[in-house]
């Protein structure tokens, strides 16, 4: 059974700069490639997703096509950078408007997000990454979406250091690992609740 998976890289960074976000997202993709499951990283700065809670805001929203290849896909990756200790305000603005799940709801009554499964991805040059991570699972799971065990991948560099993510080669083996087991859980779960979706 082949899923799907949709990166959402929330780098402050535009297209065209190398971002670390993206990179820690894409060797996520890889890794869930290797349990079947086909990926696409979106990088969401790219688009303009405008402020608010519900899922088309109007005048040019980019956000409603985003929100397809959520629900398409089985599997989410939300990644984000460190900023002040937190998640970019790119991943806060990408939960409000998944805030909008609360209120749909499938042909089962259900929310239209259950039998998706989340993980997180996480970079920084400061502490936080747990804190980020348990931010983005609170939400994840507050709008309908399925949290497996070990999942979340982060690399944490020295504090007010010049390391990034992407400087790293070859990459801490912590983190290889940490990819590998994010990636099977990820994929496992995702099975087991398209085989057997939560009941109506």
């Amino acid at each position: 059974m082949t899923l799907r998976a949709l990166a959402l890289s929330c780098t402050l960074k535009p297209s065209g700069q190398v971002s670390s976000t993206d990179l820690m997202c894409q060797r996520l993709l890889d890794a869930l490639a290797d349990h079947d499951v086909e990926g696409d990283l979106v990088r969401v700065v790219d688009h303009d997703v405008r402020p608010g809670v519900t899922s088309d805001q109007g005048d040019g929203d980019e956000w409603p096509a985003l929100r397809e290849r959520v629900l398409a896909a089985d599997v989410l990756v939300l990644g984000t950078p460190i900023w002040l200790g937190g998640p970019s305000s790119i991943a806060v603005r990408v939960l409000e408007r998944l805030d909008a799940f609360l209120g749909e709801e499938d042909d089962q009554g259900r929310m239209i997000s259950y039998d998706k499964v989340a993980v997180v991805a996480t970079v920084g040059n400061e502490d936080g990454a747990h804190h980020v991570s348990a931010e983005l699972y609170q939400g994840l799971s507050d709008v309908g979406f399925t949290i497996p065990p070990n999942a979340t991948v982060y690399w944490v560099g020295e504090a007010q250091g010049g390391v990034d993510y992407q400087d790293l080669d070859p990459q801490p083996d912590s983190v290889a690992s940490t990819l590998i087991d994010v990636a099977r859980n990820a994929s496992h779960l995702a099975r087991v609740l398209k085989e057997s979706p939560y009941p109506a």
